[in-house]
């Protein structure tokens, strides 16, 4: 009898090893074919709960050491960051990761990663404006673009960390003399990215800033459409912003080795081209291949020393900045 309890004890933990459960807020359609693959791969099955960001992190401080997550997925390094405050991820000493992920697109205490990145750029009308006239994130607060400029609300984190690192490169004053440039531009403000970009090929407005796979899910449905991607800052520090979407094994993870594991195949080869291309975003890994729509919009030059926590450490400073300034 005992043998057989011994057995039975044996088999149950395989099969807990053999299964990781994520919490996670990119949408289903965007995991699952990765999740699939693994599965595929490796026979590890996954149990997945989507959620907002905010709703996630407060349920696992509500969980605690019972909580039956063993990864967290997220978007921006933002939110990333603010995990890491709350005691929820575990550091991982992974020479895989160290070797795949450049040092600016990680924790510094590798409690997570980032596993594609997404660029926060401009977007303009072909037919009313000329290329020519474009040329920083700053100049958009130049009189000539006023009742010109579209934006996504400052209540999305995307457009916090990017007043972040503008206070981190330019100084809290001029990053603030630049967001209230936009402001009295008269700027239209839009929910998401995706309708700012409807409302310049609807004439409501000529230029604005959003991440890269809105304008290419968009372009997606029509070759044609009269817009066109625009990379800013190029002869500046600056550079055009990069954010990521990452995930770090949770403090409380039963099975912190296999979901290690999972971080590390992630970093690698085919899974990064896939996490990328699935969204049309960015592989982390520098040297994985770019989907062919993504490469079609050309190279860019981005800061190589801004880390990505720093986007997460100057979130309050942004959104006081912000709420200064009006921007609503």
């Amino acid at each position: 009898m005992k043998t057989i309890i011994f057995l039975l004890l044996v088999s149950a933990l395989s099969i807990q090893a053999s299964e990781l459960t994520i919490y996670t807020s990119r949408k289903e359609h965007l995991i699952k074919p990765i999740l699939d693959l693994y599965t595929k791969e490796t026979g590890v099955k996954f149990k997945y709960t989507t959620n907002k960001d905010g709703a996630l992190i407060e349920r696992l401080k509500a969980e605690g050491s019972s909580t039956p997550a063993d990864l967290l997925f997220t978007v921006d390094g933002g939110n990333l960051w603010f995990a890491s405050t709350q005691n929820l991820l575990e550091p991982i000493s992974s020479k895989t990761l160290e070797e795949n992920i450049p040092s600016n697109f990680k924790d510094p205490k590798n409690q997570w990663f980032g596993l594609s990145l997404r660029a926060r750029t401009i977007v303009y009308s072909t037919k009313r404006v000329k290329e020519s006239e474009l040329s920083t994130y700053q100049d958009l607060a130049d009189k000539k673009w006023k009742g010109r400029l579209c934006l996504r609300t400052s209540k999305k984190v995307y457009n916090q960390s990017l007043v972040a690192e503008l206070i981190d490169t330019l100084g809290k004053e001029e990053a603030k003399r630049v967001v209230a440039g936009w402001v009295a531009n008269n700027v239209e403000i839009f929910s998401n990215d995706t309708a700012a970009i409807k409302a310049i090929i609807a004439g409501q407005c000529d230029v604005t800033i959003v991440n890269t796979y809105y304008f290419g899910r968009l372009l997606k449905e029509n070759k044609d459409l009269p817009v066109k991607i625009f990379w800013p800052n190029q002869k500046t520090k600056l550079g055009v912003h990069i954010n990521v979407s990452g995930a770090g094994v949770l403090k409380y993870s039963k099975h912190k080795k296999e979901a290690t594991k999972f971080l590390e195949w992630l970093s690698s080869g085919k899974a990064q081209e896939l996490f990328a291309s699935v969204n049309m975003e960015y592989p982390a890994n520098p040297n994985v291949n770019l989907d062919p729509l993504v490469k079609s919009w050309g190279s860019f030059k981005s800061d190589k020393e801004f880390n990505l926590s720093k986007a997460g450490m100057l979130q309050k400073d942004a959104i006081k900045l912000m709420h200064e300034v009006h921007y609503k």
